[in-house]
C-alpha cells in the first residue's frame, strides 16, 4: 500500500481483550494471551488491531470506566505484557490503534475522588456539576444512554453530576482547560508506548451545553423503546460546538509522533454531518459508521445510502463495520440458521469491497454466531436492566474458540467468564486452518485479493444496480456484485474473474453469493 498514507483503506482487526486468549487459567483474556496469538491475526493479512480497553477499571463496563488512564488492569496485565504486545505486533507489521474514553471516567477515579470532594478543591471543576432545581430535582431532562436520568445526586457536595452513561461513569468537563491538557497528556504517554493511533470511544459525547438547556422530546418513528433516552433528541448531550477545536490539538500532538491513525466513535440517530465535520483536514483520520451494525437486514438500499453519504469528492473517509463488541453478530441478525455459512461468506467479500476502512471483529473471520446467554450469565449491565427486551452485548462478547477439542476451546483453562457458543468449537481457528475452503481461509484470501487490487484499497465507488436483492458497484475498473436474497438472479457480467464465493459467475448469480471482475 503505497501512495497515501498507511491507514487510509487498511483493513483493522478489532480484538475484546476479556474474551480473546487468556494466558493464565482465570477465565479471562489478557495481554499475554492476544500477544501469544498475534500470529493469527498477522496471517489473515490485516493491516492494523485495535485493542478494546484494558486500562485500570472497576469494570462496572467492562474497562469502558476508566480509573487510570496510564496503566493496565491487573486483570489484563501489565505495563511490561502492553509493552511485549506492541514489540510482537510491530515485528509482525501490524499496527496497533488503542481506546482513549475522553467521554468520562471511572467514579473512582482519583480526579473524581477529589472532585467529589468539594466545591473549592483544585479538580473541582473536572466533572460536570450542578445545583438542584428549587424542588431538589435534577437541573434539568437529560437522560443516561444506559435509562434513566443522566444526573446522580451527591450528598457530599450537595450536588448533582452528569453520567451521560452508567452512574459510575460521571462525565469529565471539556469546558474546563486543564482537562484538555489532561486528555491530550494521556494520548502523548501512549503514543510514546508505540501505538498507532486511536479509536475515540463515544467522543460526540465529550462536550455538553454549558447552559444546560433542555433536550427536545424525540418524534415517534413507531420504533421500540426501551431507554428514556430514546424519547429525547440529544441536542444539547453531543455533538457540541468547540469539540472540533480539541481534534485540532489532538491531530497537533498526534503529527508530532510521525503518520497517526484516528477514528472517531460518532453515536447517533443520523451523524454524517458530525462525522464529516470531525474528519475534515487537520482533525481526525475517519469516522466509525453504525450504519450497519444494528441494522435489522442487509439490503442493497442501506449499502448504496450508507456509501452515497461519503463521497468521494467531498473528501472525508469512512470506516465500517458488521460487528463489533457492541452489536449482536451479524450472521444471526441478518439471517436464519439455514442460510448462515453462506451468508458469512458474501458478507465478508461485501465489506472487503467498500470504500474506507472495514473493520473485522474478532471471530468474523471464523463466521461465529451470537451466543445466547442466560439472565444467569450475564455480564453486561445494559442487558441485565432491559432483560429480557435486548438481546444485550455479552452474546457477542463470548470467547474465541483457538482449539476444538481442548477444554474451552483453548480460550482458557478456568472457567470463562461468560460461556462458549455450542456452536462454536465446530468453528475453532484449528479446524478451519487445514481446510482450505473454509470462512478463515477464505478471509485470507479476500484481503489478500484487497490488498493485491489498489482500485479496491483507495479507487472510487459507483453503485450501479441497487434492487431488491442484487447489488452491484463499480470500484475503479473493477466490477463488484453481491447478491444478498436466497434466490438466484441474473446479471450481465463480463471479464476476468477475481474472485467469487458461493458459485457466482458472469451471468448468474446464485443465492447470497457474490463475485469481483477484473476488465
Amino acid at each position: 500500500m503505497t501512495g497515501h498514507e498507511w491507514w487510509r483503506g487498511a483493513v483493522v482487526y478489532q480484538i475484546y481483550p476479556r474474551s480473546f486468549a487468556d494466558s493464565n487459567g482465570d477465565g479471562i483474556g489478557d495481554l499475554a494471551g492476544i500477544t501469544a496469538h498475534l500470529d493469527h491475526v498477522a496471517s489473515l493479512g490485516v493491516d492494523c488491531v485495535w485493542l478494546s480497553p484494558f486500562f485500570t477499571s472497576p469494570m462496572k463496563d467492562f474497562g469502558y470506566d476508566v480509573s487510570d488512564y496510564r496503566d493496565v488492569d491487573p486483570v489484563f496485565g501489565t505495563l511490561a505484557d502492553f509493552d511485549a504486545l506492541i514489540a510482537r505486533a510491530h515485528a509482525l507489521g501490524l499496527r496497533v490503534i488503542i481506546d482513549q474514553v475522553y467521554s468520562h471516567s471511572s467514579d473512582r477515579h482519583a480526579w473524581f475522588v477529589e472532585s467529589r470532594a468539594s466545591r473549592d478543591n483544585p479538580k473541582a471543576d473536572w466533572y460536570v456539576w450542578a445545583d438542584p432545581k428549587a424542588d431538589g430535582s435534577p437541573p434539568n431532562n437529560w437522560q443516561s444512554v444506559f435509562g434513566g436520568p443522566a444526573w446522580q445526586w451527591d450528598g457530599r457536595r450537595g450536588q448533582y453530576y452528569l453520567h451521560n452513561f452508567l452512574a459510575e461513569q460521571p462525565d469529565l468537563n471539556f469546558h474546563n482547560p486543564e482537562v484538555i491538557e489532561a486528555a491530550l497528556d494521556t494520548a502523548r504517554f501512549w503514543l510514546d508506548r508505540g501505538v498507532d493511533g486511536f479509536r475515540l470511544d463515544a467522543i460526540n459525547f465529550a462536550a455538553h451545553d454549558a447552559a444546560l438547556r433542555d433536550n427536545p422530546p424525540a418524534p415517534d418513528t413507531g420504533g421500540k423503546r426501551t431507554r428514556s433516552s430514546d424519547f429525547q433528541l440529544p441536542t444539547y448531550t453531543r455533538n457540541q460546538p468547540d469539540l472540533p477545536e480539541f481534534f485540532e490539538r489532538l491531530r497537533g500532538v498526534l503529527d508530532g509522533y510521525g503518520e497517526r491513525f484516528t477514528v472517531a466513535e460518532v453515536v447517533g440517530r443520523s451523524p454524517e454531518k458530525e462525522m464529516h465535520e470531525y474528519t475534515a483536514p487537520g482533525r481526525l483520520s475517519s469516522a466509525y459508521g453504525f450504519n450497519f451494525l444494528y441494522a435489522d437486514r442487509l439490503t442493497p438500499a442501506l449499502v448504496r445510502d450508507a456509501m452515497a453519504k461519503w463521497p468521494e469528492a467531498e473528501g472525508g473517509w469512512p470506516s465500517w463495520a458488521f460487528e463489533n463488541h457492541d452489536a449482536p453478530r451479524a450472521v444471526s441478525r441478518w439471517m436464519a440458521a439455514e442460510h448462515r455459512t453462506a451468508f458469512a461468506r458474501v458478507k465478508m467479500l461485501l465489506l472487503l469491497c467498500l470504500r474506507g476502512n472495514p473493520f473485522l471483529y474478532q471471530g468474523e473471520e471464523l463466521g461465529l454466531t451470537q451466543v445466547e446467554i442466560g439472565f444467569e450469565d450475564l455480564q453486561d449491565p445494559e442487558a441485565i436492566a432491559t432483560w429480557p427486551l435486548t438481546l444485550g452485548r455479552d452474546g457477542a462478547r463470548t470467547p474465541m474458540p483457538w482449539v476444538a477439542e481442548a477444554p474451552n476451546a483453548g480460550f482458557s483453562t478456568g472457567k470463562p467468564w461468560l460461556p462458549l457458543g455450542a456452536d462454536h468449537p465446530a468453528m475453532a481457528v484449528d479446524r478451519q486452518q487445514g481446510d482450505a475452503e473454509s470462512m478463515l481461509n477464505l478471509t485470507r484470501r479476500l484481503i489478500a485479493l484487497r490488498k493485491a487490487r489498489p482500485e479496491l484499497v483507495t479507487g472510487p465507488l459507483v453503485v450501479t444496480r441497487a434492487d431488491d436483492a442484487v447489488l452491484v458497484f463499480e470500484r475503479g475498473g473493477l466490477r463488484c456484485a453481491f447478491n444478498l436474497g436466497a434466490e438466484p438472479v441474473a446479471w450481465d457480467g463480463d471479464g476476468e474473474i477475481l474472485v467469487a464465493v458461493n458459485g457466482a459467475g458472469l451471468d448468474m448469480l446464485p443465492g447470497y453469493s457474490g463475485i469481483v471482475v477484473g476488465a
